[in-house]
């Protein structure tokens, strides 16, 4: 039996399992069985035949398998029904698939001449159960989508209704997070099966929120039929077109600024292709109100850069028929009134769009008319050169430079000249803002991209000069880049503009931003590269000359512009320099050799001599400053860096011969520190011995690149010896150990305890040189450490005397000595393991030292010690020394629980000293670091030492609230010295615990409680003590209240969230009786008046709310006002109108 007779009687109930074999023979490549060929082969009969025994055998498997059953099976079971349930339906769906298969095959051979009815019915029914299926069968759910489109495809009956049903499918696969770029092509393949939809129908709302959500997907902007798709969706329903533009503008703010032209595509798109009503609506509801928002969206609205972006694609479109008339009526209502508004940043805003689409021309106008339209634009720019508002005057400024440069060629001549004119002479040195003068010249390239500005402003940029030494850096920053600019265009000289005497001398001083342009804007003049390396030296002796500092920048940032070969070529060049002066000044004394003389080849001889310290020592230091900027490459290239050893190694003692000034000096010892010792070891030999003798009052210049020469050859344990040596015999130690023998020179050279200070100092200051001091044996550093720790004797010493020099050591230098062992300390410590407490306990002792020897001269109450001023400034000195540490070590979190608790121990008993108000900034910003690492620490996990730490921090806090209301008593310059000095890092502390409050509301409440407290005690004294009606009116702002309360409540003005929490502990204790009484809540009342005049970022009802409940308890003295002090009766009724202002708000 032929594969033509056998399939057709196998489509049937009773054969389902051949049915399906004959499927899968089809879909098996290598079997010649092919569906589409059979079908081919039938007669129409046998066709339609075939469609009818598909039906029933679709509709008998259907009533087999209802598909109120399927859900149930739709997963695993272990129940044996269930199980078998699945298995029937799994072979049911199989044979829905294959009916499926045979039925889109079926659809090439359909012509108007055979009766495919049934297959209709199969398609509707596959519609009806295709919601229903399990969500396993997802290969059968794509394969009904793809019968379904090419149903649609071939146009046949029943299209509309299974055209819908595969729009839906295609559309929401193209918003699944697993779509594919051929899914959007598709969709747009299918778009007029839209048509099939009905608005105005509820069974439409599906698609109309799914064909929404396409909007928000960014994957369909990306695309370029997904945007044709999209801009498509404008004609369906002009009430659609809202409900798109109201979609896009919610999603605004979360579309990156990137894709606002792909979104101004799609509606320019869709402008295009309208007509009628279609064409009005998106004119007027959408692109206007793009352009309203234009206007009037505030700068920083997170959309407003995006709506500009919007419309700018319009504006770029202006070359496309329709669109200057489009722009023009629909800007005419908007953009004049936007440019004379009276808010500067609507003025702002309507200028940058003005500038975008400029000229705004109606095209059915007369030229005449049209010019006198533009003529009136001009007008408008004019104008905006000379708003106030710096904003609007630097928009009117990019307005000039985009229409030069677009429309050069078509402006009447004088009307360039008199705007750039009014750019350039006036506005580029408008003293009122530094952002209209930097605009300049930022714009200014703009307008040199057109060639024809060159001639004129050739003429103009001269007068700019001065521009390079603004006090702004900004606007010299973009004067440079502006030169840059005129250099790459060639539009003129640069340094006719600015002449190289001012660039050299803001290259000397000037910071990196402008420094780096700088270079590159003289790189070819001073460094060119593609000449001769003579002309390099002959280039650099010239830039040396001509301003030497100058030409150390300038080679300092030379490296970011060429090779590093150049840049060590330049160095070999410089070295042959120098040697070929050597050589000149020896060649008078017949001391050269001839090979010698071959070598070193003289390209200066006019210019260049060995007497010439300056210049020599110039070229010394660009060698220098040219090594260090390879210094990594060199490393990279061990060839290189041998050879270039060699090079400076050969010569380097015959330039410590020769070049003896002190300036040369330093650079020389610096080259050689960049070699091996064992590459000159007639100067390394002597370098420890240089530093030895050094006088005792040595500038840092004559030792710092002797330390890091020894740093850099691994011999910083000489230094450390060295130092420990001098300390040892310079301060007065306890006991002296028998030091180890060693064999060495014996030098008789006095020990030189201020140099030896500032040796360490340098050491610890340097990171190089103090990683080098770190990596010494513990023993060594120890050693060190030991001796430093002797400073404290002396400063008992100091404390018992009222001289300032003790044992030929002075006071300053004995501060600083006491500085370094507990820098040192704590490096040491860090170093350690930080388990190992070891230095933490040397800095426990430094403050049991300071608690026993040093705070008794502080003035401490109840101890009767005549102290001298001189002592207690001493002591205070000592104090802030050990604090200043301490705040370093518990900022870099290198400090343990323990540590804090001592600490801050240690705090208080510094306050409790009548000078301890002194050290309160010290104290504040320690208690600000150990609160933050307090309270950042996991409520759950918070061990019993911390809670002890966050109890001290309570009572250090009240301690320095209660100092300050105490000292305000008796001395209020004192005082309002103290607060300026702490007011910044009290409201750090007071914001750190704040942001902390719903993890530690304790301490939260605790600082709130006597915050509140202070002020109210001070205001409520200060009530009290002024009977005059005029010295007790309320505060105009918190600056009016008393001191202490002036500087709280302002330091509480700078948080929103410290106001809110402020606002609830008031009223907290209004309601609990805590404040009580007229003038209590008069002080409460003066509290609020000051929030509310000043600029607080705080809703008012948090105000009123406050204000409310105290004018609550001021109804209770209604009754009894007759029975008030006169005092209590004025304050009552002067009260009651400002508390009638706050409730208004």
């Amino acid at each position: 039996m032929s594969n033509r007779k056998s399939f057709l009687q196998f489509v049937c109930k009773d054969s389902m399992k051949e049915f399906l074999n004959y499927i899968q023979l089809h879909k098996n490549n290598s079997d010649p069985f092919d569906l589409n060929e059979l079908l081919q082969e039938y007669p129409r009969k046998q066709k339609v035949l075939l469609w009818k025994q598909l039906k029933i055998l679709l509709t008998d498997v259907l009533l087999a398998s209802p598909v109120e059953n399927w859900q149930q099976f739709d997963g695993e079971s272990d129940d044996e029904m269930e199980v078998e349930g699945a298995v029937d339906l799994k072979e049911s769906l199989s044979v829905i698939s294959g009916i499926t298969e045979v039925v889109a095959a079926s659809l090439a051979v359909i012509d108007e001449n055979v009766d495919y009815s049934d297959l209709i019915e199969i398609a509707i029914i596959l519609n009806g159960i295709l919601p229903v299926l399990p969500t396993s069968q997802v290969v059968l759910t794509f394969a009904i989508q793809h019968l379904f489109e090419a149903w649609w495809d071939k146009g046949l009956k029943g299209k509309a209704e299974l055209g819908k049903t595969a729009f839906m499918m295609l559309l929401e696969k193209s918003l699944m997070a697993k779509f594919s770029n051929g899914d959007i092509v598709r969709l747009w393949q299918f778009h007029q099966a839209l048509e099939s939809f009905d608005f105005n129908s509820e069974a439409s709302n599906k698609v109309k929120d799914v064909l929404l959500q396409c909007f928000m997907s960014i994957a369909h902007l990306k695309n370029e039929q997904g945007r044709r798709f999209l801009s498509f969706l404008f004609c369906w329903d002009v009430e659609f077109i809202k409900m798109i533009h109201g979609t896009i503008k919610n999603q605004l703010c979360f579309f990156p600024k990137s894709i606002m032209p792909l979104v101004a595509e799609v509606y320019f798109r869709a402008w295009k292709k309208a007509s009628g009503l279609f064409l009005e609506t998106i004119e007027y509801s959408c692109i206007q109100d793009f352009m309203h928002h234009g206007v009037h969206l505030p700068r920083n609205s997170p959309v407003h850069s995006k709506v500009q972006e919007l419309l700018s694609y319009f504006h770029q479109q202006k070359l496309r028929q329709g669109v200057d008339e489009m722009l023009h009526r629909l800007y005419q209502p908007i953009l004049w009134r936007g440019l004379k508004a009276s808010n500067s940043e609507v003025r702002a805003n309507a200028a940058i769009l003005f500038v975008e689409a400029f000229p705004i021309r109606d095209p059915a106008l007369t030229s005449e008319d049209a010019d006198i339209a533009i003529q009136k634009q001009f007008e408008e720019i004019f104008n905006l050169l000379e708003d106030p508002q710096p904003l609007v005057r630097s928009s009117g400024v990019l307005g000039v430079c985009r229409i030069a440069s677009k429309y050069w060629e078509m402006i009447p001549p004088s009307i360039l000249t008199d705007l750039l004119t009014k750019v350039l002479h006036d506005l580029s040195a408008d003293t009122s803002s530094a952002d209209v003068r930097c605009s300049v010249f930022k714009c200014l390239p703009i307008t040199l991209d057109n060639r024809m500005s060159h001639p004129l402003l050739e003429q103009l940029l001269p007068g700019l000069r001065n521009s390079l030494h603004d006090t702004s850096v900004n606007v010299r920053v973009a004067f440079v880049d502006m030169l840059l600019k005129v250099k790459a265009a060639k539009a003129a000289k640069f340094w006719k503009i600015c002449p190289m005497e001012h660039l050299l001398a803001r290259l000397e001083i000037d910071s990196r931003p402008v420094a780096r342009r700088i270079v590159s804007l003289l790189f070819n003049s001073f460094f060119p590269v593609n000449q001769p390396d003579e002309v390099w030296c002959e280039r650099c002796v010239t830039l040396v000359q001509m301003n030497p500092m100058a030409a150390r920048k300038f080679y300092q940032y030379a490296h970011e512009h060429t090779a590093p070969t150049n840049i060590a070529k330049l160095m070999l060049v410089i070295r042959r320099c120098l040697n070929a002066c050597i050589e000149r000044s020896a060649h008078n004394d017949d001391t050269s050799d001839d090979e010698q003389q071959k070598e070193n080849i003289s390209v200066l001889d006019s210019v260049l001599s060995v007497t010439d310290g300056t210049t020599m020592a110039s070229l010394l230091e660009i060698n220098v400053v040219l090594w260090k900027s390879i210094h990594k490459a060199l490393n990279e290239n061990e060839e290189a860096k041998n050879y270039t050893i060699m090079k400076f190694a050969s010569v380097l003692p015959v330039y410590f011969k020769t070049f003896t000034d002190d300036r040369c000096i330093v650079p020389l010892i610096i080259l050689a520190s960049f070699m091996p010792a064992t590459a000159i070891p007639t100067f390394s030999c002597g370098v420890l011995s240089k530093l030895r003798n050094l006088d005792k009052d040595a500038d840092v210049t004559q030792y710092s690149a002797l330390i890091d020469c020894l740093c850099q050859w691994g011999k910083a344990g000489h230094v450390v010896e060295l130092i420990t040596d001098w300390l040892t015999e310079g301060l007065p130690q306890k006991s002296k150990k028998i030091q180890e023998r060693k064999v060495r020179i014996q030098e008789i050279v006095q020990p030189k305890l201020k140099l030896a200070i500032h040796f360490l100092e340098y050491i610890l200051t340097n990171i190089m040189s103090r990683d080098c001091l770190l990596d010494l044996p513990q023993k060594k550093l120890n050693q060190l450490l030991n001796a430093l720790a002797a400073i404290k004797e002396l400063q008992v010493s100091f404390l018992s005397t009222s001289e300032v020099m003790l044992q030929d050591i002075s006071l300053d230098t004995a501060l600083r000595a006491f500085s370094l062992h507990c820098r040192l300390t704590i490096h040491l410590h860090i170093k350690m393991d930080v388990k190992d407490r070891t230095y933490l306990l040397i800095l426990e002792d430094s403050a049991s030292w300071i608690d026993e020897n040093v705070l008794q001269f502080m003035h401490i109450p109840g101890k009767e010690v005549e102290v001298s001023e001189h002592q207690s400034q001493i002591a205070k000195q000592v104090v802030d020394t050990y604090l200043s540490v301490c705040k370093d070590i518990v900022t870099v979190d290198a400090s343990d629980a323990e540590f804090q608790a001592q600490l801050l121990g240690f705090t208080v008993a510094v306050m409790n000293s009548e000078k301890g108000i002194f050290s309160l900034p010290l104290v504040l910003s320690i208690l600000k670091e150990i609160a933050v690492n307090c309270l950042s620490q996991d409520i759950y996990s918070t061990s019993e030492k911390t809670k002890e730490i966050l109890d001290i921090i309570q009572k250090a806090f009240h301690k320095i609230l209660e100092i300050l209301a105490r000292s305000s008593k008796k001395n209020q310059d004192e005082v309002l010295q103290v607060l300026s000095s702490i007011q910044l890092v009290l409201g750090e502390f007071i914001s750190t615990v704040e942001n902390w409050h719903g993890v530690h509301e304790a301490i939260h409440q605790e600082m709130l409680s006597t915050l509140l407290a202070v002020m109210l005690a001070e205001t409520v004294y200060a009530i009290k003590k002024n009977s005059d009606e005029d010295d007790i009116a309320p505060p105009e702002a918190a600056a009016e209240l008393p001191v202490i309360s002036s500087y709280l409540l302002s330091i509480v003005m700078k948080y929103p969230s410290v106001i809110r929490s402020f606002l609830n502990e008031l009223v907290e204790c209004i309601n609990s009786e805590v404040i009580q009484g007229i003038v209590g809540l008069v002080a409460a009342l003066h509290f609020l008046l000051a929030l509310n005049r000043g600029k607080v970022n705080v809703k008012r009802d948090a105000i009123k709310g406050a204000a409310t409940v105290i004018h609550t308890k001021f109804q209770l003295f209604s009754g009894i006002v007759s029975e008030l002090s006169d005092i209590e009766r004025t304050l009552y009724l002067t009260s009651n109108k400002h508390l009638d202002d706050l409730l208004q708000l």
